[in-house]
């Protein structure tokens, strides 16, 4: 899982029926030097599949892989990344 923020938004004109009452969202992923404000250069963009609502700006937890299609099973969804979480606040011990 990596910590991202969301940057913007994708919009299709269509989509698999299995996917509706979400959307996509464009997200810079976070690097441990970022998190400790040692750098200001973000990781390459992805895109997310995102039910949680999170708007521009949003910080989040990024689930990628098999773990990312995990909240539709049984049904196993195409899906790359999932907003697994909307995060307040991000403290590192």
């Amino acid at each position: 899982m990596r910590i991202g923020k969301i940057i913007g938004k994708v919009t299709l004109s269509q989509s698999h029926p299995s996917l509706k009452g979400a959307s996509w969202r464009i997200v810079t992923p976070y690097t441990m030097d970022h998190l400790t404000n040692k750098t200001d250069r973000y990781e390459e963009e992805l895109v997310i599949y995102d039910e949680l609502g999170a708007g521009n700006g949003t910080v989040i937890a990024i689930a990628e892989g098999p773990e990312a299609s995990n909240p539709f099973h049984p049904e196993q969804k195409p899906i790359d990344g999932y907003n697994a979480a909307i995060l307040d606040d991000i403290k590192l011990a």
